[in-house]
């Protein structure tokens, strides 16, 4: 457990500096990823996070103009998030350097080791 806390207090005190928590920039990693829009419920789906959760880092990120949420026509109870050009910035610019941090983090790690992490992992959130 220290491993995972020290691996992700590195990796979120980066993105944090940089003014996005790291539950908001996986949010839109994946709406970039997904082509900039996706249902909420989708969003919540693919991070594993609870209504609450998604609901208040969407907020936060709504707040700061880097995505839109919007009702759909077809069911006003789902609501639909758009990354907005700033928020398709910020992934560009911070991704790189993310990817690079999160590469150093495991480098300790031959490929056999950190296949059997992943498979642990995998194992545990099953």
């Amino acid at each position: 457990m220290r491993a995972e806390t020290s691996v992700r207090r590195v990796l979120a005190a980066d993105l944090e500096r940089e003014g996005v928590s790291a539950p908001g920039f996986s949010a839109l990693v994946v709406l970039t990823t997904a082509g900039g829009s996706l249902e909420l419920r989708t969003l919540r789906r693919r991070l594993g996070w609870s209504k609450a959760n998604a609901t208040e880092v969407t907020a936060t990120l709504e707040s700061r103009g880097l995505v839109v949420r919007q009702r759909l026509e077809r069911d006003r109870r789902a609501v639909a998030l758009d990354l907005t050009p700033a928020g398709r910035s910020v992934v560009e610019r911070l991704f790189p350097a993310h990817a690079d941090r999160v590469t150093n983090a495991f480098s300790r790690l031959d490929d056999d080791e950190k296949r059997n992490l992943a498979d642990i992992c995998r194992k545990l959130a099953a």
